[in-house]
């Protein structure tokens, strides 16, 4: 238990907020060099701080395995979002009390790298392929992380066979949770032009807003589908509203909204993006939208109950398989292998006080260890 505590204060002790670069980096990459990985890190985008293009680093490890043997991948990410105000201690100077280690990223997922790392140990390296697929921009745009590393591994012809992300997915105590999927993302924004005039000489000039609103009743009013066997209802939220309009006696020229599509496997983000475009049309308004990702699903089967058994083993629980939740990096690497999440209890990611249970990242460790030898058998 010791070594995966001290494995996982190492990692949260590194300011990373998201994109993450350098010390958190340097960390793991000390972890893993005593096991003879092989490490490549290097930096994609090249805008300024705070842009969706600003620069962010990744990292692939491998270890190999004899030829022709399996290969299974590890995969997460090292950023974590800002930790705001009103912390009990220093969000980066990660903190023991009771039997609950605090700080940013305890468990999403600085805890569960930790646990990635120490089970390696017990893993033997004539067992096959070890890999990690690791970036420091999934809580941010997205845009320079996984899908890097992705191509990086395709031109060097790395391919592994399964890939664990381990994304806190327990719910009220570790086990209780896989996520064998995911609904897709889409978000869209919506403008309606007009002609600005005075209030008083409304003929004068077209209001937008009105047509807007109408707009986003019909949009609101839609039911996309009931859900299926694996995954909830598609729903769509309306996100902002915007026209910007300083005077009280004047019509604007343009009002704006934004919408969020939460979509199951009956939908793609394309055939969406149509529908919704020909609404924006009827109402005079025009549409810009961005697929954040689609919806995937890994079938029960030999993958997932190979984490069932090592599970269950460990903690006596049968995990739940769900598609519930936001999104992950697993919609970028369903694209390589099929892949599954798995990780620490949720409850307090993205909040203050952030903490795992001590005994958790123990558990865990041995959960991964047996979930990599199964796997690679």
């Amino acid at each position: 238990m010791t070594e995966v505590l001290e494995l996982a204060k190492r990692l949260m002790s590194a300011h990373s907020v998201t994109p993450a670069t350098g010390s958190v980096f340097d960390e793991l990459e000390a972890m893993l060099e005593p096991f003879s990985f092989t490490i490549k890190r290097f930096i994609s985008g090249h805008g300024e701080t705070g842009s969706p293009e600003a620069p962010v680093e990744n990292l692939f490890a491998v270890r190999h395995g004899p030829a022709g043997s399996k290969h299974f991948a590890f995969a997460g990410h090292l950023d974590v979002v800002p930790p705001g105000g009103g912390w009990t201690s220093d969000a980066f100077a990660p903190q023991v009390r009771g039997e609950l280690l605090y700080g940013r990223g305890a468990v999403d997922m600085k805890g569960a790298i930790a646990c990635m790392v120490d089970a390696v140990k017990n893993v033997p390296a004539e067992a096959g392929t070890i890999s990690f697929i690791i970036t420091g921009d999934e809580e941010g745009p997205a845009l320079h992380g996984t899908r890097a590393l992705i191509d990086f591994m395709r031109e060097a012809g790395h391919q592994p066979d399964l890939c664990l992300v381990g994304e806190p997915t327990s719910v009220n105590r570790l086990g209780d949770m896989m996520k064998i999927g995911r609904r897709g993302s889409l978000n869209i924004w919506l403008t309606v032009e007009g002609t600005q005039g005075h209030v008083a000489y409304p003929h004068l000039a077209d209001n937008p807003i009105p047509k807007l609103v109408a707009m986003l009743a019909e949009l609101d009013a839609l039911v996309l589908d009931q859900g299926n066997d694996w995954f909830q209802a598609s729903n769509l939220e309306i996100t902002d509203l915007e026209v910007g309009n300083p005077a009280h006696n004047v019509i604007p020229e343009a009002a704006k909204a934004r919408i969020s599509i939460r979509f199951n496997d009956e939908h793609s983000g394309a055939s969406l993006s149509e529908k919704v475009a020909a609404i924006a049309e009827k109402h005079g308004g025009t549409t810009l939208p961005i697929i954040s990702g689609e919806p995937f699903l890994t079938p029960p089967g030999e993958f997932s109950d190979i984490i069932a058994r090592a599970v269950k083993a460990e903690t006596g629980v049968d995990p739940e398989p769900s598609t519930t939740g936001g999104t992950s990096d697993a919609r970028f690497l369903r694209a390589v292998c099929p892949v599954i999440e798995f990780g620490l209890v949720n409850a307090t990611m993205h909040k203050r006080d952030e903490a795992v249970a001590i005994e958790d990242l123990s558990t865990l460790s041995r959960i991964y260890a047996r979930i990599a030898r199964d796997a690679l058998t």
